[in-house]
């Protein structure tokens, strides 16, 4: 488990154990930036790649290859960059929470798990 130890020894992992890292803040109330970022996310999703799917199937049903052709690359860049909005407005606040946790909770699960063997 030489690479669990390696990413235990980064500052950012070390903080996030010595703190005790948990998810907390998730139990505040969002703001409506916040909301308004994860709901656009959301919808990204449901306009990436289902949308492509359906042009595929509108494309193949009137036999109109220019419909997936060019509609599907603009649907999934408008839905990457409703990605990108929704991102910028819920912030890395959240994102780093988690991503401090999640660190936190691997590290001390696999350092248990490894502890008393010798490798």
């Amino acid at each position: 488990m030489y690479l669990i130890e390696k990413i235990a020894k980064t500052k950012f992992v070390r903080s996030a154990v010595e703190e005790k890292a948990d998810l907390s803040a998730f139990r505040e109330r969002p703001t409506l930036r916040i909301i308004l970022g994860v709901s656009a996310i959301c919808v990204s999703y449901i306009i990436g790649w289902p949308a492509v799917a359906v042009l595929a199937t509108l494309s193949i049903y009137f036999k109109k290859p220019l419909i997936v052709a060019i509609g599907g690359p603009v649907t999934y860049a408008l839905s990457h960059l409703l990605f990108i909005l929704g991102m910028y407005l819920a912030g890395a606040k959240y994102t780093r929470i988690f991503l401090r946790w999640a660190a936190r909770v691997l590290v001390e699960k696999f350092s248990k798990g490894n502890a008393g063997t010798d490798q």
